[in-house]
């Protein structure tokens, strides 16, 4: 191999430093990455921790209608510290990898206000109409009382906002796998509340992508 051949051969490390940028790290993605670290510990006591004592923290983080009544503030950050389904859910991978690419892009307070925007705004939207039927006397009072937590509608809004700053390909295929599990939670319609929070979720996050534009970009 001549000289110059050498120099027009790419580096071997490219592909290894393109694998790692789509990690969190604590300088180029500070947001993403302490909050991973959040909920990496929760997750880990959610599965090996005292079953009695988490259950009563993931009652206490709920975010239904009762909740969101007495303590909404609360209730609303609380139950973002949880993963459903702890360390064996898809959700925390899946939101890491969303959270950085958007955070590289768009800094780490605008990928913060996307994700509790989403959280907050889908879980309000799926959540009030439920406590307005109970109160015209349309759904029993224990509908007041549910299990709700999670990252799954930042998750989704986060997508949605991310979307707009891919090529058209990874905007469409990103958008495409987004809008068939959409699809999919509608069909089935296991759980309404979160069943229709994730479409709402992305919207959201949708509706966010031109107030990110010509925003400053983390490296």
């Amino acid at each position: 191999m001549t000289a110059v051949d050498a120099e027009k051969r790419p580096a071997a490390t490219t592909p290894r430093r393109g694998r790692i940028r789509l990690l969190p790290t604590p300088t180029g993605t500070p947001f993403t990455f302490s909050y991973g670290l959040v909920l990496l510990a929760t997750a880990i006591y959610a599965d090996l921790g005292d079953q009695a004592t988490v259950t009563q923290l993931l009652k206490e983080s709920s975010t239904d209608a009762a909740h969101l009544a007495d303590r909404p503030v609360l209730v609303l950050l609380a139950s973002a510290l949880w993963v459903a389904g702890g360390l064996y859910s898809a959700y925390g991978p899946a939101l890491l990898l969303v959270l950085a690419a958007l955070e590289r892009r768009v800094g780490g307070a605008r990928t913060a206000g996307v994700f509790l925007a989403g959280h907050v705004l889908a879980t309000l939207a799926t959540e009030l109409p439920v406590a307005g039927a109970v109160a015209a006397g349309r759904l029993p009072e224990a509908s007041l009382h549910r299990l709700d937590y999670g990252i799954s509608f930042g998750l989704m809004a986060c997508v949605g906002a991310l979307s707009g700053f891919l090529p058209r390909i990874g905007q469409w295929a990103l958008l495409g796998v987004a809008g068939a599990m959409c699809a999919q939670d509608l069909i089935e319609l296991i759980d309404p509340m979160s069943s229709w929070g994730h479409p709402i979720a992305l919207l959201i996050g949708l509706f966010c992508r031109p107030l990110l534009r010509d925003r400053p970009t983390s490296d």
